[in-house]
């Protein structure tokens, strides 16, 4: 079976795809950074989490590249023989990553630690208006998207908190350090979201996917998706017209869109009621020239909360 397994990653390599591999990857089976744990993270919000807690005694690379959208991303060749290298895994669970158990079950790498962050929280069924193709495609009955109410954010940081002094108990200290002065940032956080957002004359908002159900939960908001829980599925004229009645009952002055999907749906539906639209992040990926410009999870929670305010004051 490992021979099976192991053959099966050099066949799609020599289909085409070794060149999305760095060379350092391949020389003599090392590690791009030995000496650290090499940590995999799924996507965006959990690379950032991971580095905040690790600092200098990891080495983390997130598997979703900058700009794309996490939901029907899978790995690729190169992707699995980078994690035959991993210590850790880190992914959220929910149903956000339906490729892990196919991936980790073609893998010889045995020692790879998995750490699901959801594990321990209370899910949110998905949204009544999911359809068959999105369901397929997040992975399950739930909504993934929990680390938008900073509260979950926290338990996620402390999920890759237990994990790293696990897996490195000599810097135990670090680690708890960092997530000690993280967990501070994250209550902050919340609390500048009850503030204002408590106190808000609006509370509807009209997204462009519902990625908003746990933020919306928090903070007695309540989320209208144009789209399922997927940001790439498509509204039927139906949906459409529920949307536009929906917010001219409740005076919507802003439909909101993401940076990673079309803004083409929520500007018509802007145009048809006379409102604006803006952005809010649903923090699936950043793009390149945002992480290049030192954006963060805060920053982009900060910039929500003033997105929101301003739709609903």
């Amino acid at each position: 079976m490992r021979t099976a397994r192991r053959s099966l990653v050099m066949l799609l390599l020599l289909a085409g795809l070794s060149g999305l591999l760095p060379a350092c990857s391949l020389a003599a089976g090392q590690p791009a950074e030995p000496g650290k744990l090499q940590i995999y993270t799924s996507f965006y919000v959990l690379y950032d989490l991971t580095v905040k807690i690790g600092g200098e005694h990891v080495a983390v690379y997130n598997l979703v590249p900058p700009g794309a959208e996490p939901h029907d991303w899978e790995p690729e060749a190169a992707d699995l023989v980078r994690l035959e290298q991993a210590d850790l895994l880190v992914y959220n669970g929910a149903g956000m990553e339906h490729w892990v158990d196919k991936v980790v079950g073609s893998l010889d790498n045995t020692d790879l630690v998995l750490v699901e962050t959801t594990s321990g929280l209370a899910l949110l069924e998905a949204g009544h208006d999911q359809d068959s193709q999105d369901h397929a495609e997040t992975g399950g009955r739930y909504d993934p998207h929990v680390w938008l109410d900073p509260q979950n954010a926290l338990h996620q940081l402390g999920v890759i908190r237990d994990a790293l002094v696990k897996a490195d108990p000599e810097h135990a200290a670090d680690y708890d350090a960092a997530y000690t002065a993280t967990a501070a940032r994250l209550e902050q956080l919340d609390r500048a979201y009850r503030d204002a957002l408590g106190q808000v004359t609006r509370r509807e908002i009209v997204v462009a996917h519902e990625a908003f159900g746990y933020l919306a939960r928090a903070y007695q908001l309540e989320q209208v998706g144009i789209e399922g829980l997927s940001s790439e599925s498509e509204p039927d004229p139906a949906r459409m017209a529920e949307i536009v009645d929906y917010a001219r009952l409740h005076d919507v002055q802003v439909i909101f869109f993401e940076e990673l999907a079309s803004p083409k749906v929520a500007e018509t539906i802007a145009r048809e009621i006379g409102a604006r639209t803006a952005v809010l992040n649903p923090l699936e990926g950043l793009a390149g020239e945002q992480i290049e410009a030192g954006e963060d999870y805060f920053s982009v929670m900060e910039q929500n909360l003033r997105s929101l305010v301003d739709a609903l004051s």
